[in-house]
């Protein structure tokens, strides 16, 4: 049941390319961004379409997988982790971040790479 406690799973497209980044120790790190989509019917009957916005983060093999295969607008599905990070933005100001630490990631677009 621990694995449970903290675990997310989103399916949507991503809204750019992945921005990604080889560290010091040779490893990657991927920031993208996600947009989910829900339908729901007005009071008039109208179809409207909400989006949510999400801010994932992949490491290491999920990296490196975003870097070779991912663009904007791939439908992809991540299971993955809530997580808090705080940092000073360029004003000095202190802010924190809420993202998606990726575990897994699946590319649903069926023109994929074989």
């Amino acid at each position: 049941m621990n694995t449970l406690k903290n675990k997310v799973q989103l399916i949507g497209r991503l809204g750019a390319a992945p921005e990604v980044r080889t560290l010091q120790n040779g490893s990657k790190m991927a920031r993208m961004r996600l947009a989910t989509n829900e339908y729901k019917r007005g009071a008039n009957g109208e179809k409207m379409e909400h989006t949510q916005w999400h801010s994932l983060v992949a490491w290491g093999n999920e990296a490196e997988i975003a870097e070779k295969y991912l663009q904007k607008g791939a439908e992809i599905l991540i299971e993955g982790k809530l997580q808090y990070r705080e940092y000073t933005d360029k004003t000095g100001a202190q802010r924190q971040a809420t993202e998606i630490e990726i575990n897994h990631l699946l590319m649903l677009d069926k023109k994929a790479v074989a």
